[in-house]
């Protein structure tokens, strides 16, 4: 294993110890909400302190961007670890056993070690770049569904951007009534953890976050997947617009969403 991608895995461990320790006793756990329909925990927090301390320790000049503790430069800023702490909030405070820790290692823009951490399962998602992606050691591939009919897709509503509801239902019923079922679970690193193992064929989502994508986006590629935005190009990062599977599932689901999205989801 890779030194960085040693130390991700430790990092991602030990935020899971602090997650575990707190669905023992869920009442304890204080939530606020931070934005519209957008929550996060005291645990969230604690959990990527540990994270944060944990790569410092051995990387101390690297830079780090969390979702809840922000941009923090390194005097070595080419080195850009990007983390979620806990994907999957909501699931977490309802006592939904399905969220999962995500941190990614950036060099130079270019993400090169991923991990996707679930606590309550005790899997390890894992990918270096151009060594391939496992889960708990072993490789996983994505499906090979080339066609939308007999497949399993995933997603996540538009709860923070409801003024995309439209155009994402008619999304929805674009895809639906050809495959065999869509899943909505409640954690997109989750998700696209799933495509890599081929446990779904194909995830799409509205309005992701680079924390949220980072680490699923080197798994998806490692284990044979593609990443695409709505209209088909390689902007999500930037549009937080995701599309991820079998690259010629990726092509069907473009296909279908892209005659019926506004404008401004196909930038």
């Amino acid at each position: 294993m890779h030194p960085m991608l040693n130390i991700a895995v430790r990092a991602a461990r030990n935020a899971g110890k602090v997650i575990l320790r707190a669905c023992e006793d869920l009442s304890q756990v204080e939530a606020t909400q931070k934005g519209n329909n957008d929550f996060v925990t005291s645990v969230d927090t604690e959990a990527e302190r540990v994270i944060r301390d944990t790569i410092l320790k051995s990387y101390p000049d690297h830079a780090i961007v969390g979702e809840e503790l922000g941009h923090t430069d390194g005097k070595d800023n080419d080195y850009l670890w990007v983390i979620d702490p806990l994907d999957g909030t909501t699931n977490f405070i309802k006592g939904i056993p399905h969220f999962a820790i995500s941190i990614a290692l950036k060099v130079k823009g270019r993400v090169e070690q991923a991990v996707i951490y679930d606590p309550i399962r005790s899997e390890l998602f894992t990918a270096s770049r151009g060594q391939g992606a496992q889960l708990n050691n072993k490789r996983i591939r994505v499906t090979k569904s080339n066609e939308l009919a007999g497949s399993v897709l995933a997603t996540g509503f538009p709860f923070k951007q409801k003024h995309h509801l439209d155009a994402y239902t008619e999304a929805f019923k674009a895809l639906f009534i050809h495959t065999a079922d869509i899943r909505r679970a409640g954690s997109a690193a989750l998700d696209m953890a799933y495509v890599a193992a081929g446990r779904i064929d194909g995830f799409y989502e509205i309005g992701l976050k680079p924390w949220d994508t980072a680490a699923g986006e080197l798994l998806v590629k490692e284990a044979g997947g593609m990443l695409m935005d709505f209209a088909g190009g390689a902007n999500y990062n930037n549009s937080g617009n995701i599309v991820c599977g079998a690259p010629k599932l990726c092509q069907a689901i473009v296909k279908e969403i892209r005659p019926v999205l506004t404008e401004s989801l196909l930038k």
